[in-house]
């Protein structure tokens, strides 16, 4: 499923939960790892000299140097380097989210790795700030493959693969993850719990709703998914159907803790509008930034709606 994987990194600590992953998932489906760094933003115009993203110092990026940063990239991932099989090295100079989404047009790669964030801060203060880093954001708005990414350390990292959930509020864009979602658990013979919250917030309500209300829109949610999912996967049967009641991030990473997933799979964004015109959604930003595993963020259907049957 997956031939070509591309781990996008600074290179530093803030990503060595992703490296993790990466790794472990070239070696699971025996696939290409492109291990790639940006090391630097051009400064200005035509200035042969770049901003070093991890030092913030200035260079000039001649071929020496580049090597230069490759050998650090070496060494830097020396421990999970010593088990790949097919990993290779690059490293590029440009806009961070731009060179990433380049080299993964240019490799056709099946999924895009990376952290929530690059700097240097508590997980905890990202999480309180309710922002992801920039960089992620934009590869996830413009990626034409789910990106995966991977917030704290991961406690299975994808070796016991047996549980993926895949949260849904039935919008377009969650119809394209929840596909993936399903044609990577037909083919890893995971459990696929389909997952939706029914958000009963104060912010969405004039007035509180009464029990058998919730319980009503329990009940169709559940008709909801039977009619516009099951039918699509045929004769897979390794599945289940929750509806929980809450805030719907909370309730999700709830129901995946309980469930002890693996890979929660989400819509990059939940509006109906044009993926390439979409933020992402400020549900799967708290997902992110709080899950104990990793995130697939789904937004083109392009590398989804191959090989689903």
């Amino acid at each position: 499923m997956f031939k070509k994987i591309l781990f996008a990194t600074t290179a530093s600590p803030t990503c060595d939960n992703a490296a993790k992953v990466a790794f472990d998932l070239e070696l699971k489906w025996d696939a290409k790892l492109i291990v790639f760094h940006v090391l630097g933003v051009p400064t200005r115009g035509y200035s042969p000299f770049v901003t070093d993203v991890r030092t913030g110092e200035i260079e000039q990026p001649d071929p020496d140097y580049i090597e230069w940063v490759k050998e650090e990239m070496k060494n830097t991932y020396a421990v999970l380097l010593e088990d790949s099989e097919n990993s290779v090295l690059e490293a590029a100079v440009g806009v961070p989210h731009r060179e990433i989404l380049r080299m993964a047009r240019k490799e056709n790669v099946d999924m895009i790795i990376m952290g929530a964030h690059t700097r240097a801060d508590d997980v905890g203060a990202t999480k309180y700030r309710s922002i992801a880093g920039s960089t992620m954001q934009k590869v996830a708005k413009a990626a034409r493959c789910p990106v995966v990414i991977i917030s704290r350390p991961c406690t299975t990292c994808w070796k016991l693969f047996s549980n993926i959930v895949i949260g849904t509020d039935f919008s377009k864009a969650a119809h394209s993850a929840f596909l993936w979602a399903y044609r990577l658990a037909k083919e890893v013979g995971a459990k696929l719990h389909i997952f939706h919250a029914f958000d009963i917030s104060g912010a969405n309500f004039a007035q509180a709703q009464g029990q058998p209300e919730i319980e009503q829109k329990i009940a169709a949610a559940r008709k909801r998914i039977e009619a516009a999912y099951i039918p699509l996967m045929k004769d897979f049967d390794n599945y289940g159907i929750e509806i929980w009641e809450g805030i719907p991030y909370v309730e999700i990473l709830k129901f995946a803790r309980e469930k002890k997933a693996d890979l929660i799979v989400m819509a990059h964004h939940t509006r109906e509008v044009d993926p390439e015109e979409a933020e992402l959604g400020s549900t799967v930003e708290q997902v992110v930034l709080r899950a104990a595993c990793p995130v697939a963020s789904v937004n083109h259907p392009d590398k989804v709606t191959e090989r689903v049957a």
